[in-house]
């Protein structure tokens, strides 16, 4: 078979089962009695196992098997969930990892896996060096072969008051199973017509997608026996086993005087059918509406769509210049209509921050026991959306900033309970919309950042001397921070003290159009705020006007435009700045910065922009305001990627080529 056609959805698969893995075993490491994770990661490494046979991966196909033969005594209760069987695990998924990387850049897949295969295979053995002495038992269900939470308890229990029998039921199809969704739905519309489906493992979504090996579990409430309820489901074809077991439910004292009460028999009554109605409901068929589109799809879209826009700002020019009522109403609805088409293809590139932070626990987890550090990360807003060029470049600058704060900010567990804070420090990653931005911010509970410290450092380095750093207020003296090569570290290690890291960070970001700012509390903990633009392809910019050359400002840099007398311009530390609003702000001629030949202005008024960056400003002069617009942003190009204080060019309507102005440079 011609497997290259079929290599994209592997990898693409494959890639979502190891992220499965990933979480759950993070999982299971707070859960180790939970079973049903257990079931979840066995299933992810079958699938992955399956798949990479089919391709042709031995290495893969072999690791995934070992693996799968752990997690299957972990589950049939053989062997207990201890830190030696999650480590070899998590392991062997690094290698499943670094195994499809190595596909996904051309490569064979092959890897020298054997140390993995032995830690795994010497654990299925029981081998007694594994059996790590803080091992956790496993903890036993409390009924059944599967974990029911309060409330299905609650309506086992309610069901027993009203002469229900609960019952788990098990269902195992044979091996040449082709229609498995076909055969679930059969069973049941049998079960509908004998009593109420509470609960189902998997769930009825994953046994509707065929996500599932041959078997699954129903938790079920009847007046119906055991034996005629296997009768019943035994006579669907392929079916190969069917196991019907009564749950022994054990009511407290309590509890049994509240279902006799008058209010409990009301719930009870009400308890099965409510229960059974998502089952019911989930159980209609549901067609798929999403479909896998390769980005650079989008990309070609994309650039289709910036051409149009293009063209769209040459139609309303030409448009306002003839004056024609019916092409002006044309004009106007097609501006509409590319306006709705421009947000539509926007959101289609647009993905979850998500694809980023999922990384992180596991590789938190790793450091923190690298650091001996205990650490609880909590991850909030991960279903914030980015455009797909910001999230490709935001991994690093965030891997950089999450390992800063382990290695400098969370303490030791011992300098945390002296201090007299918990044991286990919290690190938190959220990100959440603002405007037109998106903030992603890192924040710890860890010592916080001693600015006097800082600031020894940066003049033993030379950043600046002591004397300029006497005026330096905290957050100016945070800024430090961010230069190259600077670091506090008393001694190099592989997680930081190299001098390379937050400079990193800063000129990521500032290249996305994103600042980084940092807030710190000495003995409070520290956050590392980002703010990053939506998009980075099509951006509001304010068109000024220099002699006869046009410039674009973007909009999110701008604070506000304002119109001045020249007799205002002061001096200080031999530069003009303005009083704006009780602050002095520079003021740069961008004529003089561009060198835009022209005659020298004698005008009394004088227009400016304030522009801002973090809690920098800056007031830029200009000629005159043209008005605001939407423009496509294109790159100068290799030949022109040096230009100061110019990050990209736009075509105009009237087929003008306008420079767009990097405010951040400038400041």
């Amino acid at each position: 078979m011609e497997m290259n056609q079929y290599l994209e959805i592997f990898l693409e698969e494959s890639k979502e089962h190891l992220q499965a893995c990933n979480d759950k075993l993070l999982q299971l490491e707070k859960e180790p009695g939970n079973l049903s994770i257990v079931n979840d990661i066995f299933r992810s490494a079958h699938t992955l196992k399956g798949m990479s046979a089919t391709m042709g991966y031995e290495d893969l196909a072999s690791l995934t098997h070992q693996m799968e033969n752990v997690l299957d005594a972990i589950r049939n209760e053989k062997l207990a969930v201890n830190p030696a069987i999650l480590d070899a695990v998590f392991l062997s998924v690094d290698y499943l990892e670094e195994m499809i990387l190595s596909v996904e850049n051309g490569g064979d897949g092959k890897k020298d896996v054997s140390d993995a295969v032995e830690k795994l295979v010497q654990i299925e053995k029981g081998k007694p060096d594994e059996a790590a002495p803080e091992q956790t038992a496993v903890t036993k269900p409390v009924q059944g072969s599967q974990q029911y939470d309060e409330y299905e308890m609650t309506i086992f229990s309610q069901s027993k008051e009203q002469g229900f029998s609960a019952y788990e039921i098990t269902v195992s199809l044979r091996e040449d199973c082709l229609l498995k969704a076909a055969r679930v739905f059969m069973i049941f519309e049998i079960l509908d017509g004998l009593g109420e489906v509470i609960k189902t493992v998997p769930s009825v979504e994953l046994l509707e997608e065929e996500k599932f090996d041959q078997q699954f579990t129903a938790a079920f409430v009847s007046k119906e026996k055991a034996e005629m309820i296997k009768g019943a489901i035994m006579k669907v074809s392929e079916i190969e086993r069917v196991e019907v077991q009564e749950l022994a439910l054990q009511v407290s004292e309590e509890r049994a005087a509240e279902i006799t009460s008058a209010a409990a028999s009301e719930t009870a009554a009400a308890a099965v059918p409510e229960a059974s109605q998502p089952v019911q409901a989930a159980k209609q068929a549901t067609s798929s509406k999403t479909i896998r589109v390769n980005i650079d799809r989008l990309d070609s879209l994309m650039n289709l769509f910036e051409e149009l826009v293009i063209d769209r700002g040459r139609l309303e020019s030409i448009s306002r210049d003839l004056n024609n009522l019916e092409l002006n109403e044309t004009v106007e609805r097609m501006s509409r209509i590319s306006g709705d088409l421009q947000t539509i293809i926007l959101n289609m590139r647009m993905v979850p921050v998500e694809t980023v932070f999922n990384r992180f626990p596991r590789m938190v987890r790793q450091l923190a026991k690298d650091l001996n550090k205990k650490v609880d990360l909590q991850i909030t807003g991960a279903e914030t959306e980015l455009d797909r060029t910001v999230i490709d470049e935001i991994g690093d600058p965030l891997v950089h900033l999450l390992r800063n704060a382990l290695d400098h900010g969370i303490e030791s567990p011992e300098e945390r309970v002296q201090k007299g804070k918990p044991e286990e420090g919290l690190l938190m990653l959220r990100a959440y919309h603002s405007g037109n931005h998106v903030f992603i911010e890192v924040e710890e509970d860890g010592a916080g950042i001693n600015p006097q410290k800082i600031l020894e450092r940066a003049v033993s380095k030379g950043i600046l001397t002591e004397q300029a750093g006497v005026a330096l207020t905290d957050k100016q003296i945070y800024e430090l921070m961010f230069a190259p090569g600077f670091s506090t570290a008393e001694k190099i290690s592989d997680i930081s003290g190299r001098g390379v890291g937050l400079d990193v960070v800063k000129s990521t970001i500032e290249s996305l159009g994103g600042t980084v700012t940092i807030d710190s509390q000495e003995g409070a903990g520290t956050i590392f705020s980002i703010q990053l633009p939506l998009t980075l392809s099509i951006i509001s910019v304010m068109l000024v006007e220099l002699e006869q050359e046009k410039y674009a400002i973007p909009i999110s840099s701008i604070i506000e435009t304002a119109v001045i007398k020249r007799e205002d311009i002061l001096h200080a530390h031999h530069q003009q700045v303005i009083d704006f609003r009780g602050k002095i702000v520079p003021l740069v001629f961008l004529n003089e910065v561009f060198e835009v030949p022209g005659e020298e202005k004698t005008d009394d008024l004088l227009s400016i922009i304030v522009v801002r960056k973090g809690e920098k400003t800056a007031a830029l002069a200009v000629d005159s305001f043209i008005g605001q617009q939407e423009v496509v942003l294109k790159s100068l190009g290799g030949y022109l990627n040096d230009i100061y204080a110019i990050s990209g060019a736009t075509i105009l309507g009237d087929g003008q080529v306008a420079l767009i102005v990097d405010c951040n440079a400038l400041i």
